[in-house]
């Protein structure tokens, strides 16, 4: 059960379709995800024997874009069209009863073609999870597979390996594996990267839903051949549901419990939607928060996002919740998504600041205690600013996104020295909007749109008649949206590959139409 297409009149009372949203996550409590190109073809390449393997392929062949390419631009298509390309010709060197192999060939080909002069150039990648593993191990894997005579391309090259990836890295993850010493929970998302090592490795447990590492991909690696041989292993029943519930393809993580709650309802409510929220859910989302904070889901290891965006929702429920769990991320000078991470993001930073903010607001006798990391955690903030007023994060291939949770939490938490920095972000919203009232990196999307609505309207600006007028625009792009069923949201969220997910996207199209019809 989920949002989709919203009655013209329910538009001017949107309680009701967020309260329909809210008892969606009761509903499907493993989360609302889009599917993903790179894990279903992990899953062909992996698990022909799972149910659903036609489907896989053909989902691979209609998602194929005109130039041979999967996924979006700007390099998020590079994982994604090797997966789907490997997928394929695994398909071949097995032969695969009902699939014809001059189609995967004609579509493994256009792959190679549109992938090679990307790694042949060598240009930066994104900065999407394990994706220096990810690369190399695909790469391998089709250049291997291109030396069997029923898998190969005549006269196809191998590709080159691209900056900053190597096999190096990934021998040294496959003799840690098979050594049997403890996997690192962030590891086991990508635990496919592992190859045959993956395969029952001794240290490496599924969760009690048969889960490993909240990935499919991750969870075939490690069941094997054992899945075809024993249907009712809890890894492979897991696989089964996950392939049902889609349809065949499946999503890149699942389940994302905590984090679809705590942002579903962390936007609702900060938008002044009163939602009707069950009892339930919000003792879930409490006893979800241990001392090392809380994961998005079963299989993840706990991170600081997830942790606050959940606190944060608490706070605004009206039961606050201590959050000291957060100084296990604490590097001296930001907070980590999780501790030894490589790299920083904006929007983890400014989650923190809502949940320390939150917290500090509805129990000022914490004041002492969280009130001068509130002021760093602002001006670190305030300091990874661009020039132009937006922020860029590694957790969104939308600058909106990323400039939304900024300059919120500037906004509420970071006093009047964050005034000009929300400014500058309200005015880089107000630039960037586009003829048809929406707002995108790539295209208008309603995604983008209402986090570009959010910044204008609960902000400190709000009043500002610019303000008001860009927000009618937009007001009619979301509209049209909502009432129509909307197009699917495209994928911008950072995993393996990029991803939507559903239930979150919704939530903040939701809020950002109530706003608006309160201007």
């Amino acid at each position: 059960m989920s949002v989709g297409k919203v009655a013209a009149g329910d538009l001017h009372d949107l309680t009701s379709v967020a309260d329909e949203l809210v008892t969606s996550l009761m509903f499907r409590p493993w989360g609302q995800v889009s599917t993903s190109v790179y894990e279903t073809g992990r899953l062909v390449s992996l698990a022909p024997w799972l149910t659903g393997h036609h489907e896989r392929i053909d989902y691979l062949l209609a998602a194929q874009r005109p130039d041979g390419s999967w996924g979006a631009p700007d390099g998020y298509g590079v994982v994604p069209t090797l997966s789907a390309t490997e997928a394929f010709l695994a398909a071949l060197e097995r032969g695969d009863l009902g699939a014809d192999p001059r189609v995967l060939r004609e579509a493994a080909g256009r792959g190679m073609r549109a992938v090679a002069p990307w790694l042949a150039a060598r240009r930066a990648l994104p900065d999407t999870p394990a994706i220096e593993h990810i690369v190399p191990f695909l790469v391998c894997l089709i250049n291997g597979r291109l030396t069997v005579p029923s898998a190969g391309l005549p006269g196809a090259e191998p590709l080159p390996l691209p900056d900053g990836t190597g096999r190096e890295r990934l021998e040294r993850i496959r003799s840690w594996i098979a050594s049997g010493a403890e996997v690192p929970q962030k590891l086991l998302h990508a635990l496919e990267v592992a190859g045959p090592a993956a395969c029952g490795a001794p240290a490496i447990r599924p969760t009690p839903i048969g889960t490993v590492g909240a990935s499919p991909a991750a969870t075939a690696a490690w069941l094997g051949e054992r899945g075809a041989r024993d249907p009712h292993e809890p890894a492979r029943t897991h696989l089964e549901a996950v392939s049902r519930r889609h349809g065949g393809p499946v999503p890149v993580g699942l389940p994302i419990t905590v984090f679809e709650r705590g942002w579903v309802l962390s936007w609702l409510l900060r938008a002044g939607l009163r939602v009707d929220v069950p009892p339930e859910m919000v003792a879930d989302l409490r006893a979800a928060i241990g001392p090392a904070g809380t994961p998005a889901g079963p299989g993840l290891p706990a991170d600081a996002d997830t942790t606050s965006v959940a606190l944060y929702a608490l706070a605004l429920l009206g039961v606050p919740y201590e959050p000291d769990s957060l100084w296990a991320f604490h590097t001296g000078t930001h907070f980590a998504t999780w501790p030894g991470e490589d790299g920083s993001s904006v929007s983890v930073n400014a989650h923190v600041l809502d949940a320390f903010g939150g917290y500090v607001a509805r129990r000022p006798e914490a004041s002492s205690r969280y009130g001068g990391t509130i002021s760093d955690l602002a001006a670190w903030i305030r300091d990874r600013q661009e020039p132009d007023g937006s922020w860029a994060d590694r957790w969104h291939a939308s600058p909106y996104y990323a400039a939304a949770s900024c300059a919120l939490a500037l906004d509420e938490f970071g006093g009047d020295s964050s005034a000009g920095a929300v400014h500058a972000a309200v005015d880089w919203v107000l630039d960037t909007q586009r003829t048809d009232g929406s707002w995108g990196r790539w295209e208008g999307t309603a995604e983008e749109t209402a986090y570009a609505m959010q910044i204008l309207l609960m902000t400190r600006w709000r009043d500002d008649r610019r303000c008001a007028r860009a927000a009618s625009l937009g007001l009619a792009h979301l509209s049209s949206h909502l009432t129509s069923g909307g197009a699917e949201h495209p994928a911008l969220w950072h995993d393996k590959d990029l991803y939507t997910p559903t239930a979150v996207v919704q939530a903040a199209v939701i809020s950002s139409t109530h706003l608006a019809r309160r201007i």
